[in-house]
C-alpha cells in the first residue's frame, strides 16, 4: 500500500470517526429536549409549544447562520425546495413527536424516535439500492419487540397505542427529511442546510397552530410565562432543537440517513439518566426494551458474509 493511499485511508477513517461523534453530541442534545417539553406540556397545549420552540429555534439558527456566512449565502439558498423538506419532513414530523409526549411520556417519545433507523435504512433500500439481508430483517423484528416492551402497549387503551403510532410517523418523517436536505439542498453548508430547513419547519408549526386556534381545537393555550418556563424553553429550542439540528445535518451528511439514524439508540438512555439524575425512579421494563432495540440497531448492521451491504446503482 503506497503512502497516498494510507493517508487517504487515515483521512477516511478521521472522517467517519468525525461523522460518529458529532452524531452523539447530536443525540445527547436532544434527549434534553423530552424532559424539559414534559414539564413544559404540563401547563403549555402541545400545539402552542411546538410552534413557540421550532420558531425559536429556527430565528437563532438562522441568526447565526447569517453571521457566520452573510447574506450573500442566504440569497442564494433554494429557500422553497428547503422550506418544503423543513415543513414536511421536520415540522410535521417535531408536531407529531410533541403530541407523541402529550399522549405517552418521555422515555417512550425517545423509543419512538429511535426507531429511526428502520425508517432511514427503509429509505436507501427504496431509493438508494440497499440490499435486504437477513441481519437487517433481523434487527427489525427486535427493534418492534423492544419497542413493544418498552412502551407497554395495552391494546384495549386506544390513546396509548395511538401515541405510539404517531410517534412510529414522526420518526419517519424526520428519517425523510434528514436524508432529503442532505440529498437535495447542494451548495449549502450543513448550517445553511439546517437553516433553511428550520424556517419551513417553524412555518408549519405557526400554521398548525393558526389552525388550532381558529377551530378551537385543543392544545393551544400558552400558560403565563415565569422564569423556570423560560429556563425551559431555552433547553428544549436552542439546545435541544438548535445545536443538536445543526450537528445532526452534520453528521448525516458525513454518515448518510442510514448510519446517521443508528445513533438515535442512544436516546432512550440518555433520557433515563437524565431523569434519574431529576430523582426519578429507574424503570426496568423501559430498560430491557431499549436494551432490545439498542441490540436489533446492532444487528441491523451486520452483513451476510462477505455480500456487500449496498447495491450499485
Amino acid at each position: 500500500m503506497t503512502d497516498l493511499s494510507l493517508t487517504q485511508t487515515a483521512q477516511q477513517n478521521a472522517d467517519v470517526l468525525k461523522g460518529n461523534v458529532t452524531c452523539v453530541a447530536a443525540v445527547a442534545f436532544f434527549s434534553l429536549g423530552f424532559p424539559a417539553a414534559e414539564i413544559l406540556l404540563q401547563s403549555w397545549g402541545a400545539l402552542s409549544l411546538i410552534a413557540v420552540r421550532n420558531a425559536l429555534g429556527a430565528i437563532l439558527i438562522l441568526l447565526v447562520w447569517l453571521s457566520f456566512e452573510g447574506i450573500r449565502a442566504a440569497r442564494k439558498a433554494p429557500w422553497l425546495r428547503g422550506i418544503w423538506i423543513g415543513a414536511l419532513g421536520f415540522g410535521s414530523g417535531s408536531t407529531l413527536l410533541v403530541f407523541t409526549q402529550s399522549l405517552t411520556d418521555p422515555v417512550v417519545t425517545a423509543l419512538a424516535a429511535a426507531t429511526m433507523p428502520v425508517s432511514g435504512v427503509a429509505l436507501e433500500v427504496v431509493l438508494d439500492g440497499r440490499r435486504l439481508t437477513f441481519w437487517f430483517v433481523s434487527g427489525v423484528v427486535l427493534v418492534l419487540a423492544g419497542g413493544f416492551i418498552a412502551t407497554g402497549i395495552n391494546l384495549s387503551d386506544a390513546g396509548f397505542g395511538l401515541g405510539a403510532v404517531i410517534g412510529l410517523l414522526a420518526s419517519a418523517l424526520f428519517a425523510w427529511g434528514s436524508r432529503a436536505t442532505v440529498k437535495n439542498l447542494p451548495g449549502l453548508s450543513s448550517l445553511g442546510m439546517t437553516t433553511v430547513t428550520s424556517i419551513g419547519m417553524m412555518g408549519f408549526c405557526i400554521a398548525a397552530y393558526c389552525v388550532g386556534v381558529f377551530f378551537e381545537t385543543p392544545g393551544t393555550n400558552i400558560p403565563v410565562i415565569d422564569t423556570k418556563s423560560v429556563g425551559l424553553m431555552i433547553v428544549y429550542s436552542c439546545v435541544a432543537l438548535a445545536i443538536s439540528q445543526v450537528l445532526w445535518i452534520r453528521g448525516v451528511g458525513g454518515l448518510g440517513i442510514g448510519v446517521a439514524s443508528f445513533h438515535l439508540n442512544a436516546a432512550p438512555f440518555y433520557v433515563m439518566l437524565i431523569l434519574l439524575a431529576m430523582g426519578r425512579d429507574w424503570n426496568w421494563q423501559q430498560a430491557i426494551g431499549a436494551a432490545v432495540l439498542a441490540t436489533g440497531v446492532i444487528v441491523a448492521q451486520r452483513r451476510n458474509g462477505k455480500s456487500k451491504t449496498v447495491a450499485t446503482p
